[in-house]
């Protein structure tokens, strides 16, 4: 773990947000699983790792930041949670390249939950891009209307809600740590997994694939990305994060052979177009402060 601490912040930010783009072809790969036996494997071996990064971090202080998080950490945990639920539902359900697109969107919504929760004041460059994303999402969106897709768009929206719902928390208690967080979602999405699930018992093939997801794929993928953001500008940490939305269509389109139509690319290259906007915005106001 010390080996890791010394690489560059934003270069373990990148290996994060590639191990990341993995997720989508994973589950696509996954060959009798339902959506449900798929979270509740994923979930488990996702435990496994962050539990080890807990115990080898924080030692004997382990339930001590646990107790710090608090209220907050567990509304954090469950709110968290329904993203975890939502990806693998969505994955399920539509493209890998909509998913991806939709999910940096996380960001604008950020945005506008800061202006009425928090009242935050909207630029012109927010409000610009705020616009653009929206337009970019109806473009993408409305291709699906006749491909048998909106319900996992849909559902592929409470992946950025959930996050930017997330971060609202943190911003209002600065206390609560992301990993613990990470943990009690992870506690939450194992529950709704084996409760939704008719059984648990799947093939030694899609095991493992929910080794590759859980442990690989998510764990180590969050862990890189919250260690390389200690030392990283949170607005550098969001521009290296759209290495996710960019290589995970790509695996798709090489490994399975789904190639996203030309208005799902446009789409979403506007929302990309749309996010590093935002991210410039946010650039100039620290800046400022």
């Amino acid at each position: 773990m010390n080996l890791i601490k010394k690489l560059p912040g934003p270069l373990l930010v990148f290996l994060g947000a590639s191990t990341l783009s993995f997720g989508g072809l994973i589950v696509k790969l996954f060959e009798g699983a339902s959506p449900w036996q798929i979270l509740f494997w994923r979930t488990i071996f996702f435990l496994i790792v962050i539990n080890f990064y807990l115990i080898f971090t924080y030692k004997q202080k382990i339930f001590k930041i646990f107790y710090i998080s608090g209220i907050p950490g567990i509304l954090g945990g469950l709110i968290l949670s329904l993203g975890f639920c939502g990806y693998v539902f969505a994955m399920y359900n539509t493209s890998v390249a909509n998913v991806n697109f939709i999910l940096q969107t996380q960001t604008i919504f950020l945005a506008i939950f800061g202006y009425f929760f928090l009242k935050e004041k909207i630029s012109v460059i927010t409000l610009t891009s705020i616009i653009l994303a929206i337009a970019g999402i109806f473009l993408m969106i409305g291709n699906s209307l006749s491909g048998g897709q909106m319900l996992g768009n849909i559902v592929s929206f409470i992946m950025p809600l959930s996050f930017a719902v997330l971060i609202l928390i943190i911003r209002k208690y600065p206390n609560v740590d992301m990993i613990p967080i990470q943990f009690i979602a992870g506690i939450f999405s194992l529950m709704i997994g084996y409760l939704m699930s008719e059984k648990i018992i799947i093939s030694p093939n899609d095991i493992f694939l929910g080794f590759l997801a859980g442990f690989l794929q998510l764990g180590i993928g969050f862990i890189l990305i919250t260690i390389g953001a200690q030392t990283t500008p949170s607005a550098m940490v969001g521009i290296i994060m759209l290495t996710e939305a960019v290589l995970g269509p790509i695996w798709a389109w090489i490994f399975l052979a789904e190639k996203p139509p030309s208005t799902i690319l446009l789409g979403g290259t506007i929302v990309i177009i749309a996010v590093l906007l935002q991210f410039y915005n946010l650039h100039v106001l620290a800046k400022k402060n």
